[in-house]
């Protein structure tokens, strides 16, 4: 019976932080880098405190939304590399394209996860600075890098050195969509088709001439 009771406060727990963090997600869309704390408690109908208690800090609170949205990211991304396609050239334009669509659509998003809140924060936030977010992101994508360098590790045949290879291009690589993708998203230059055609062509060379890796999935 304890076990069982316990189970169920764990599992209201789960749902009230889940509640909690789509409060979140509808200021951060709203307010980008400014959100506050303030606003946030505000949205989900709770003080302050409350919201401290599920999260610990701000920190805690950036931290688990910064897990949400890479989480749902990369499997967009794993998405668009295992999707048929005619060549690689077709996936590697996908996969770019996966990324550019996401910090398209949810721009506010992006700039509360890759910014930090010196943009301006809410008149409402009464003095409270929006999240530091400035030094979290680097961990981001770290994390982004090192996924695209198992995956490359796991479909293509480097060679000799190959795991040193998929890394250095798999953190290569997220840093040209990063800066990439920041430079076009403040100044949209040209369509986004024409941004992803760009990077895959300067991704294009050894990609192109190196083989699939014997017994992994195609890339």
């Amino acid at each position: 019976m304890e076990t069982s009771q316990r189970d169920d406060q764990q599992r209201a727990a789960e749902r009230r932080r889940k509640e909690l963090l789509e409060a979140a997600d509808r200021v951060v869309l709203r307010d980008g880098p400014g959100a506050s704390m303030n606003a946030i408690a505000a949205e989900a109908g709770i003080t302050k405190p409350i919201l401290y208690r599920h999260f610990g800090d701000k920190g805690g609170l950036y931290r688990a939304l910064a897990t949400r949205h890479t989480e749902a990211l990369l499997a967009g991304l794993r998405a668009a590399l295992d999707a048929p396609a005619a060549t690689r050239r077709d996936r590697v334009e996908a996969t770019l394209d996966t990324y550019l669509v996401a910090i398209e659509t949810r721009p506010q998003v992006y700039r509360f996860l890759m910014h930090p809140a010196d943009e301006g924060h809410s008149p409402s936030d009464q003095g409270e600075q929006g999240f530091d977010v400035g030094r979290h992101s680097a961990p981001l994508l770290r994390r982004l890098g090192e996924e695209l360098a198992q995956v490359i590790a796991e479909r293509v045949d480097l060679g000799p050195g190959s795991d040193e290879l998929a890394r250095a291009w798999g953190h290569g690589i997220v840093g040209m969509m990063h800066a990439a993708g920041d430079w076009w998203l403040r100044e949209r230059p040209f369509p986004r088709e024409n941004l992803v055609r760009h990077l895959a062509d300067l991704l294009w060379g050894r990609l192109a001439a190196a083989g699939d890796l014997e017994g992994g999935p195609a890339f």
